[in-house]
């Protein structure tokens, strides 16, 4: 399944019809699966790291280009290493022996015919984990609509409802539309998520400064989506990188914005987590994913 994107990459919004068997794409990410960690990840929402954390992949290589991007090394340096897809499945088991409540995908976009081969060689060899499909929503539909099935939770970011915003600051055309899209796709396959099932769509808003997130709009949407699609209000944004300097995002989230933003999400009746003044270190562990089948 869908590795003719290889040979004309189609996989993400962008389109760019790069033979990457050849070059790179736009995403950085050539024919091979690229990834930079493999880790215990207890910094994810509840769901999703449950109580032993979340097995996370951090993939190399993003159709996005955020300025403020605090993975810049993978996501946009390509730091990573290349393995094949028999590896890549034997990772997805050794996190499971791990413990690992689910499996964190994260930025697959460019690597989904692989990570769907994987997951299918995985699930011979008694591969059970929840798989978490952690992504900027920055997504193209038509290959949304294939991981029906494959994907049970979607943890999908809504980074800006202003598409100008995410022109400037993600050098993306069309976000808040494309991803407006993506997540009706992704609600419509797994519904809001569900504890018992384990299965769902929750939804990340990351609050920027001077309402430049437009996370009122977004909540929003939310609502008339589902009131019950559970969404984690996020407040730890840094101005980093090319950021530092920008008249709208070079600085820190104040105390009173951020408190704004819940006073709406309350307001709208939607549920999820806040977090409070004192953000917690993430802690990760890492997992000796070198194995062969």
């Amino acid at each position: 399944m869908l590795f003719e994107h290889l040979e004309n990459c189609r996989l993400c919004p962008i389109k760019c019809g790069v033979n990457r068997k050849k070059s790179a794409g736009v995403c950085g990410v050539g024919y091979n699966p690229k990834v930079s960690n493999i880790v215990i990840h207890k910094g994810e929402e509840p769901p999703i790291s449950g109580k032993n954390g979340a097995g996370a992949v951090f993939f190399s290589g993003c159709p996005m280009k955020c300025i403020y991007c605090q993975n810049m090394g993978f996501s946009q340096k390509g730091v990573g290493k290349e393995i094949n897809v028999e590896r890549l499945a034997c990772a997805f088991l050794k996190l499971q022996e791990a413990g690992a409540h689910t499996l964190d995908l994260v930025t697959p976009t460019p690597h989904l015919p692989w990570i769907i081969e994987a997951i299918k060689i995985a699930k011979g060899k008694g591969f059970r984990l929840p798989v978490v499909y952690n992504t900027s929503s920055y997504e193209n539909t038509e290959i949304i609509s294939k991981l029906d099935g494959i994907v049970d939770i979607y943890l999908a970011d809504i980074r800006y409802t202003n598409s100008i915003y995410g022109e400037k600051y993600s050098k993306v055309k069309n976000y808040w539309e494309i991803a407006q899209r993506a997540i009706t796709e992704m609600y419509f396959q797994v519904g809001a998520y569900n504890e018992k099932q384990r299965r769902g769509l929750i939804v990340r808003i990351l609050v920027l400064p001077n309402k430049i997130s437009g996370h009122e709009k977004a909540l929003r949407f939310i609502a008339r989506l589902d009131s019950n699609v559970p969404v984690a209000l996020m407040s730890q944004y840094m101005p980093v990188f090319h950021a530092k300097n920008d008249e709208f995002i070079g600085r820190k989230l104040s105390k009173g914005e951020y408190e704004e933003a819940i006073e709406i999400m309350e307001f709208l009746g939607l549920n999820g987590w806040i977090q409070t003044e004192k953000i917690e270190r993430v802690t990760t562990k890492a997992v000796n994913w070198e194995c062969s089948l």
